[in-house]
């Protein structure tokens, strides 16, 4: 909420000067933040300044009331529309609605103004009939779907002058001629995914500036920027150090990016600042589906438990099964171990973990079986260099499943014995399946003869960069955050080439774009894997 004040506050500043340059609005004072605030609730969230909640009313059906009824479901949080099949949603920010439809060649660019009737501009009157009796400025009816609001003079108040100041003013990291981009990297990011990543990256930005180079379509009119934030030190100072990169040079969106246990303070920081943080290569992600701007390919280590809790369960002839999880307590695996412990609770299972120190030697590994009996099951969160320290063999009669994604996937380095036994969570298609998905990538990589030493990251950086793209180019020059994430869940959804997943799409209200994964089995003495069942969406 303070973050929200803040900006607010800022916006009424800015609204002000704005008015005094145009004519366009009314000047905003101190006390204007309040009123900011309750046209951002209604709009947003379906709230009246009342506290009670917005009814939408049409004429035909029941009405809907609360964060059904709130505008955003259907002009979006930008205020700047979609088009869904033959249904337009027309832009309302005070851009569009404020000034003759057929004024200005640029507002023809905006894919809602596409097949639009024109009209004239709006006043505060006719903008309040509009609302309130669904007809435009020229007297014509509105389409069914949009509804009609009975506002009182408060809320209607509120809400013009939340709509007057959507969208306006300068946005960080926007120039007359330039885009500046960031990406973070945390300083526990691997050395060799960090190079791999950066050098798609810099080819990406480098080499497709203002160009349409193969394989990359990036748009043209603005160059674009990037510049590497790469974090030193505890990350309880990441934050500061954000803060500071961002004062220095601002920037649009941050793409990308690479981080290893925590990446919880830059997911705060871009957040807090509206930047759009647009799929980082991290497994550990943050779960919080009410933050707006940070968008990540899949839960990683988090949907992995999920996936293993689908398959454990207590066996009919014992009166409690072990599940025994061994972790680095300073890895990506404490999460997992933590998440499926929870996601199990009511299964009834005896749990027993084994969290490995920073330091210890893997050669501890080999004690920590000792306890294992038949029909208990062992989860592995481990990296390659610990699989290769485990026994020759694991306990008879024991399931083990282990986390692909922090074994290296197909490529774990793990003793027969344990392979023809093991379970591994794959959060991604399956190696046989994808060579579609990655092809585009690897024949982009080939013609920048960029080497791959990080495949699964440079891929993903690849992808992310390429889907950025795509959304910027029907941006139509507004430049704006909320607008960004918002045709990056679009574009998401209408992809057919996804790397390495299967299929990757965001509803309103999700943050993940990859929903599932596989249990997976090894398949004679290489890296083949085959899926054990379906597909797992938990």
């Amino acid at each position: 909420m303070k973050c929200a004040v803040a900006w607010l506050r800022a916006a009424a500043c800015l609204a002000t000067l704005m008015a005094e340059a145009s004519g366009a609005a009314p000047r905003l004072s101190a006390a204007g933040v309040e009123q900011l605030l309750a046209g951002e609730q209604l709009y947003r969230q379906g709230a009246l300044p009342s506290g009670q909640a917005l009814v939408a009313a049409r004429e035909a059906g029941e009405p809907v009331r609360g964060q059904a009824a709130a505008c955003v479901n259907c002009h979006l949080r930008s205020g700047l529309g979609t088009v869904e099949g033959r249904i337009l949603v027309p832009p309302i920010t005070a851009q569009y609605l404020f000034r003759p439809m057929n004024t200005s060649a640029a507002m023809s660019q905006s894919p809602s103004f596409a097949r639009r009737p024109m009209r004239d501009r709006y006043s505060v009157a006719t903008l309040a009939r509009a609302i309130r009796e669904g007809i435009d400025p020229d007297g014509r009816k509105f389409d069914y779907l949009m509804p009609r609001y009975a506002l009182d003079e408060a809320s209607m108040s509120a809400t013009i002058d939340y709509l007057r100041q959507l969208g306006r003013g300068p946005v960080p990291g926007v120039g007359g001629e330039t885009l500046d981009f960031a990406t973070i990297i945390t300083p526990d990011a691997d050395p060799t995914e960090r190079q791999g990543m950066l050098d798609v990256l810099e080819h990406c930005f480098g080499a497709n500036v203002g160009s349409r180079a193969p394989g990359m379509r990036i748009p043209a009119g603005h160059s674009w920027r990037l510049h590497v934030w790469q974090l030193t030190g505890p990350s309880e100072s990441w934050e500061r150090q954000l803060q500071q990169h961002f004062a220095a040079q601002p920037v649009f969106a941050v793409i990308s990016g690479l981080g290893r246990e925590n990446w919880a303070p830059v997911h705060r920081f871009c957040q807090a600042r509206s930047v759009p943080c647009l799929l980082p290569n991290v497994d550990l992600p943050v779960v919080a589906e009410d933050d707006f701007y940070p968008l990540y390919f899949s839960k990683g280590v988090l949907l992995e438990a999920q996936i293993f809790a689908s398959r454990l369960q207590p066996q009919p002839d014992s009166t409690a099964r072990h599940v025994i999880q061994v972790f680095r307590t300073n890895d990506i695996g404490n999460a997992g171990a933590a998440a499926l412990q929870q996601a199990g609770a009511t299964a009834g299972l005896d749990w027993r973990e084994h969290p490995l120190k920073p330091h210890a030697p893997a050669s501890e590994l080999a004690r920590v079986f000792n306890e294992a009996g038949p029909k208990d099951a062992i989860v592995l969160w481990l990296r390659p260099q610990d699989l290769k320290a485990l026994p020759e063999k694991p306990p008879s009669e024991t399931t083990v499943f282990i986390s692909g994604l922090m074994a290296d996937l197909e490529q774990a380095p793990l003793a027969p014995a344990w392979r023809s036994v093991a379970r591994m969570s794959y959060p991604l298609e399956l190696p046989g399946l994808r060579a579609l998905g990655t092809g585009f990538a690897q024949g982009w990589l080939d013609y920048y003869r960029i080497p791959v030493v990080a495949e699964r990251v440079q891929t993903d950086t690849y992808l992310a960069c390429e889907i950025l793209a795509e959304a910027a180019g029907h941006m139509a020059n507004n430049w704006v955050p909320d607008r960004l994430v918002e045709l990056v869940e679009i574009e998401l959804g209408h992809r057919l080439v996804n790397g390495y997943y299967p299929r990757l799409g965001l509803a309103p209200g999700q943050r993940f774009a990859s929903k599932g994964g596989y249990l997976a089995r090894f398949e004679g003495s290489g890296t083949s894997l085959v899926a054990d069942g379906d597909w797992i969406v938990p």
